[in-house]
């Protein structure tokens, strides 16, 4: 078993370091956000590094849309570009660009590695080759009214039935009280890439896969997976709203923050809103990871990850791997971590300092830790098509247009069609 705190010590360690490349100064260009507070905090930690070894970073800005950043991406590193040296991913994209990217297992030392959470750790991997270093994490999380599970004297659910029934009494008992708006629970049921990361938790957590294994092969059609996705088709117009089939992320915490649902699937972020200070809720939310759908399965809240890889056709690879070594190393994490974006770094998650002003990272830390990830690195390029495939299908089942299982079918099919042309 890893001794995290000496692990963090020194990772602790080498992210204070200074990394020297002889006498000539390198610059190295990184993307970053181009959201604020995330573009300062890329910006200031890239200032930092220069400053300790004496380099330069030029900042690109990505695009408000993460989206548009991908065929950027793709189009600078076909034409083997040397404008690209340091790129901020998504855990989604590793896979498609792993051709291009720098294998980081022989250039960042194993104790570093060996800080981040393993699930980060996997979705930075393609082939054995650790293409990327994680960031910053993020997962699906169940917040929960606590004020209202404390009245009627309910525990936090542990299982996917255990939040059906929680929720459907409350809601009950709350509407009978005249909350006639209350619903039980509210998520991402448009048909999306949210939703995919929807139907990923409910049937990992039922011991359904995650529709494509590690390997490749198509693993969507099972009675595990069917059983997980015909109890979510249950709540829809008892313990969901019927236009929880059009909401996302925003469109579900709109509904929770508004104190008219019992629980909520969501990402991190939306801790930080439901404790505002302008926020009807602030005190009365409690977070947990996901239930599972029987005993003995994790959580598996959807994977979701910043991470930062290296172009194989940078100027200067050495120090482009310094300057990620700088900002995935604990001091920066925990700079980043000050500022609400939970880190990859196992340890830190034992920081008095960060648990004081994020005292939901206790309870997130589980979460992170056996999150689940979306088939990405297996089907590479292919990815978006594949996702499309499976939030359709989903979606069919969710509206009662099919069955789980005839769905399912016809979702593995294609993805097999999909396979034979090559992922």
């Amino acid at each position: 078993m890893i001794n995290l705190r000496s692990v963090y010590v020194a990772a602790l360690g080498a992210s204070c370091a200074v990394f020297a490349f002889g006498a000539q100064a390198a610059e190295v260009s990184l993307f970053c956000s181009s959201s604020g507070a995330e573009l300062e905090l890329c910006q200031s930690a890239a200032e930092a590094w220069a400053k300790e070894t004496g380099n330069t970073v030029k900042i690109n800005k990505m695009p408000a849309n993460w989206g548009e950043a991908l065929p950027i991406y793709q189009q600078l590193l076909a034409s083997k570009s040397g404008d690209v040296d340091v790129l901020t991913l998504d855990n989604i994209w590793v896979g498609t660009l792993a051709p291009h990217l720098v294998n980081l297992k022989d250039k960042v030392p194993a104790e570093e590695i060996d800080a981040h959470f393993k699930s980060a750790l996997a979705d930075a991997t393609v082939n054995d080759q650790l293409l990327a270093m994680p960031w910053f994490i993020d997962a699906g999380l169940m917040f929960y009214r606590k004020d209202l599970l404390e009245k009627y004297g309910k525990p936090v659910p542990t299982t996917w039935q255990e939040l059906t029934d929680t929720a459907a009494f409350i809601q009950d008992k709350e509407r009978a009280g005249g909350k006639a708006d209350m619903w039980g629970h509210v998520w991402q049921g448009r048909a999306y890439e949210g939703l995919t990361c929807d139907a990923l938790e409910w049937v990992a957590s039922n011991g359904g896969g995650t529709f494509i294994d590690a390997k490749g092969d198509i693993t969507a059609k099972n009675p595990n997976a069917a059983a997980a996705l015909t109890l979510a088709r249950s709540w829809i117009g008892k313990i969901s709203p019927e236009g929880v089939l059009n909401y996302d992320e925003e469109g579900a915490r709109g509904v929770f923050e508004t104190g008219n649902s019992v629980f909520m699937r969501n990402w991190s972020y939306a801790w930080g809103t439901s404790q505002a200070d302008n926020s009807p809720l602030k005190g009365k939310v409690g977070v947990a990871a996901l239930p599972v759908g029987k005993a003995g399965e994790k959580s598996s809240g959807c994977y979701g990850a910043g991470l930062l890889g290296v172009s194989k056709y940078a100027d200067d690879v050495d120090a482009a791997v310094s300057l990620v070594r700088y900002l995935t190393g604990a001091k920066e994490q925990k700079r980043r971590a000050m500022s609400a974006y939970s880190p990859t770094i196992e340890a830190l998650y034992s920081d008095p300092e960060i648990l004081k002003g994020y005292p939901f990272l206790t309870d997130a830390r589980k979460a992170y830790a056996e999150s689940a990830s979306r088939p990405s690195q297996a089907t590479g390029g292919s990815y978006n098509r594949v996702s499309q495939r499976i939030f359709n299908g989903v979606h069919n089942v969710l509206s009662g247009k099919e069955t789980a299982e005839d769905s399912l079918a016809k979702i593995a099919g294609d993805l097999e069609r999909l396979k034979k042309r090559g992922w």
